[in-house]
């Protein structure tokens, strides 16, 4: 039955997991000084939680949920399109589609359960940020 075209067999995240990720990234974000928002979407691209930390930038909340929803479009990291494609594609799409740096997938032995997005920092921070988000659940890590 779990082979059948008619079912769905990826992992799905639980509040819980949603719940964790947040902390664990939350934690990070404090440890290195850097007040981060932090978005969890499903495969789907459907935001599941959120956190925008004291003293972040508000604005960022926004891209954070970008950076989200393009990762679990694409089952991939963001900001590693060629320049020239990511400017099409963010035309194609309505601006809905971000090559900024800061989100990853979460997958779950390489099936696709969701995506996580952070902004406020310095693209290295997002992206040390969105590996804490990973590591709370035992995510698949990123390269």
């Amino acid at each position: 039955m779990t082979n059948s075209p008619m079912f769905d067999s990826r992992p799905i995240l639980t509040h819980d997991a949603v719940l964790a990720m947040l902390q664990n990234g939350a934690a990070k974000a404090t440890e290195m000084g850097q007040p981060q928002c932090l978005v969890v979407v499903d495969a789907s691209g459907e935001v599941m939680g959120s956190l925008r930390m004291t003293g972040s930038k508000y604005l960022s909340l926004r891209s954070a949920r970008s950076k989200a929803r393009t990762s679990a479009s694409t089952g991939a990291a963001t900001g590693g399109m060629p320049e020239d494609f990511a400017a099409k594609l963010s035309a194609a799409t309505g601006n809905a589609v971000t090559n900024l740096p800061g989100g990853m997938p979460v997958k779950i032995e390489d099936q696709l359960a969701g995506a996580v997005g952070v902004g406020s920092g310095a693209s290295e921070q997002d992206i040390e940020v969105c590996k804490a988000m990973l590591a709370a659940i035992g995510a698949d890590a990123v390269g």
